[in-house]
């Protein structure tokens, strides 16, 4: 568990400083490295500020950097599993008791962040308007983070327990008690499957991000993307890829670092929607290749399942598993990777909370939507790929 804590913190510590944290303050790394960590496990953390009665402030923060979410889960559930592979039989008392055992330290460890995640600073209003206005009136605004601690508690442990679900899903060779082992026969083959294609989508967007950064430019951009929200890229491409429609909007002097085009499409006067039509009527047709992706993705995933199934199992059973697992893959997906965020500031109610000063992202799945096409997807994926498979079978014998 330590060591999965270790590496969230190196992952992210080196994200934020490719995105410019050697201009913080000496004393502002530390918490917003621990404020990182805390969005990483799901937590909270809320804007505010303080300007006195003469000015307001307003902010919110809504988003994962699943960079560091990735690779703690992984860490984790390695940790969590190797022990087991130790032993011949394991309980449901002892493994109930191992996992406690690990959430206890994980509870101190979230709890720990969230009270360490927490700074101030005061804002410069610029030299128009709204700065002759703040030196007048003596408005020295400040605007800053804090964790909200039992929310993020509770999420922690509540993403802690999935971790070590998806753990014991995926896993080979777990002596786990007999009743879990009969259950995770049937479901191991479709969540190793999806988890495969979701870390396959992450590679893919690893070696696009890479090419990038070596021939457009903007290096420490790119690497900061990398290190804190390369699955939110590719698990937007992957979904959009499938069909499904994201909704956003860009305003201020905020924006989607990657892939640009992204911040393009959104930066309009109201909500826009974000799929292949939308990305190709401004880019042109090379945003296909994002179809092209996930059908092979997909279907990857559909033939691993099927060769890792039993041979007894029937076409439709596949289909109906591939279902299940990709529907609960975007329900993670979606709301994991979703952005929402807005500070701004205003002295005296000019300034429309300051030029400049304001900005908002927002960009959160048409869920439902995508929901359908990923039982889609899996249905026609999972009956194909069983095909496939079994024909492969015969034709070797």
């Amino acid at each position: 568990m330590v060591g999965s804590l270790a590496a969230m913190a190196v992952v992210a510590a080196l994200g934020i400083w490719a995105a410019g944290a050697a201009d913080l303050p000496e004393d502002a790394f530390g918490p917003v490295l621990a404020a990182v960590l805390v969005l990483a496990v799901g937590g909270t953390v809320r804007l505010s500020g303080d300007a006195d009665a003469l000015a307001g402030t307003e902010g919110g923060l809504t988003v994962i950097p699943l960079t560091v979410t990735l690779t703690g889960a992984l860490l984790l559930g390695w940790c969590f599993l190797r022990p087991l592979h130790r032993r011949t039989v394991v309980g449901a008392p002892g493994l109930a008791g191992w996992a406690a055992r690990i959430a206890v330290l994980w509870l101190l460890a979230v709890l720990g962040l969230a009270l360490a995640a927490r700074r101030t600073f005061e804002v410069s209003l610029g030299d128009d308007l709204l700065g002759d206005l703040g030196e007048l009136f003596g408005v020295r605004p400040t605007v800053g983070f804090a964790a909200d601690v039992l929310p993020t508690v509770l999420i922690g442990l509540v993403w802690l327990a999935g971790v070590l679900v998806v753990a014991i899903l995926v896993s080979r060779g777990a002596p786990l008690p007999p009743e879990l082992m009969r259950f995770q026969a049937g479901a191991r083959p479709a969540a190793r499957a999806t988890l495969g294609l979701l870390l396959a989508a992450v590679a893919v967007a690893l070696i696009v991000a890479l090419v990038v950064a070596a021939t457009k430019g903007h290096a420490a951009e790119t690497f900061a993307v990398i290190l804190l929200g390369l699955p939110n890229v590719a698990w937007l491409g992957l979904t959009v890829g499938m069909g499904a429609t994201w909704e956003g909007r860009v305003a201020g002097p905020f924006g989607l670092p990657m892939p640009q085009v992204l911040d393009e499409v959104l930066r309009t006067p109201d909500v826009s929607e974000l799929n292949l039509g939308s990305l190709v009527d401004h880019d042109g047709g090379r945003w296909w290749w994002l179809l092209v992706g996930a059908a092979v993705l997909v279907a990857g995933a559909a033939c691993a399942m099927a060769a890792t199934s039993p041979a007894r199992v029937p076409p439709w059973q596949h289909a109906l598993r591939l279902a299940a697992a990709l529907a609960l893959a975007v329900l993670t997906v979606g709301p994991t990777a979703r952005v929402s965020a807005r500070i701004g500031l205003s002295v005296l109610g000019i300034g429309d909370l300051g030029e400049g000063l304001t900005g908002q992202v927002l960009l959160e799945p048409q869920l439902w939507g995508a929901l359908g096409l990923a039982l889609l997807w899996g249905l026609v994926a999972g009956f194909a790929g069983a095909w496939a498979v079994r024909g492969l079978r015969r034709w070797r014998r």
